[in-house]
C-alpha cells in the first residue's frame, strides 16, 4: 500500500506527456481526418489489439522482457501486476465516439487529454490545500480551468457569446464536481463520458 500511495505522488512525466500526446492526436486525427464510422473501427480495433498485448503481458512472463523496457516509463508500480490505465483510456475514447456527436466527443477527448494529467502535475507539484486525500484546490482549479478554455475552444463554431460561455462552464464546473468524488471506477473511463453526458443534455435542453 505505502508503494502504491507513493506511486499516485510521483510526476510520472513521461506517463504523463504519452496520456496527453495520444490523446491529443487521437482528438486531432478524429477532428481533421475522420469519419465517424472511421474512428469506430479503429478504437475498436486498436482496444483488441491493446487488451490482447495486455493480456500477454501479465500471464506469460517468458514475454515480460519486451514489455520491461517500455512499461517502466509508462506504467505506475501497481500496474506492472495488473491492466494499465491504457484499456480504460481506449474505452473511455471509444465509448464516447460511438454515442455522442462529434463536437461533443471532441471536448470530451481533450477533456480528458490536456485536463486530467494538468491538474495532476499542478496538484502533485503544487498542491497545498486538500479537498479530498487525492484531491486539492489548486489541482481541482487546474481541472477547471483546462476544461473550461477546452469547451470555449472547441465549442466556439457552435455556440457564440453568452451561450458559448454559459454552456462551457456549466459542463467544465460538472465534470470537476465529478472529479472530486475520487470513484473505484478508472477517471480514463469516466471522465469522457461523463463530460460528453452532460454537455450533450446541456446542448439538447438549449
Amino acid at each position: 500500500m505505502e508503494n502504491i500511495e507513493k506511486s499516485r505522488k510521483d510526476l510520472h512525466i513521461p506517463r504523463r506527456l504519452f496520456h496527453i500526446s495520444m490523446g491529443m492526436g487521437c482528438g486531432l486525427i478524429y477532428k481533421y481526418f475522420l469519419t465517424y464510422q472511421q474512428a469506430i473501427h479503429i478504437l475498436g480495433i486498436a482496444t483488441c489489439i491493446l487488451y490482447i498485448l495486455e493480456q500477454v503481458r501479465l500471464n506469460y512472463p517468458e514475454f515480460k522482457s519486451i514489455f520491461t523496457e517500455a512499461s517502466k516509463y509508462l506504467l505506475r508500480a501497481e500496474e506492472q501486476l495488473k491492466e494499465s490505465a491504457s484499456i480504460p483510456f481506449l474505452m473511455g475514447l471509444l465509448l464516447t465516439v460511438l454515442t455522442f456527436p462529434k463536437e461533443i466527443s471532441l471536448v470530451a477527448i481533450f477533456t480528458l487529454a490536456i485536463s486530467d494529467p494538468f491538474s495532476a502535475i499542478i496538484g502533485i507539484q503544487f498542491g497545498k490545500r486538500k479537498i479530498k486525500e487525492h484531491r486539492t484546490v489548486e489541482g481541482s482549479s487546474a481541472f477547471l480551468i483546462s476544461a473550461l478554455i477546452i469547451h470555449l475552444i472547441v465549442l466556439s463554431p457552435v455556440f457564440s457569446g453568452f451561450k458559448l460561455v454559459f454552456v462551457s462552464l456549466i459542463s467544465s464546473s460538472i465534470v470537476t464536481l465529478f472529479d472530486l468524488l475520487e470513484l473505484k471506477i478508472d477517471d480514463n473511463l469516466t471522465i469522457p463520458l461523463v463530460t460528453a453526458g452532460s454537455l450533450w443534455i446541456m446542448m439538447a435542453l438549449l
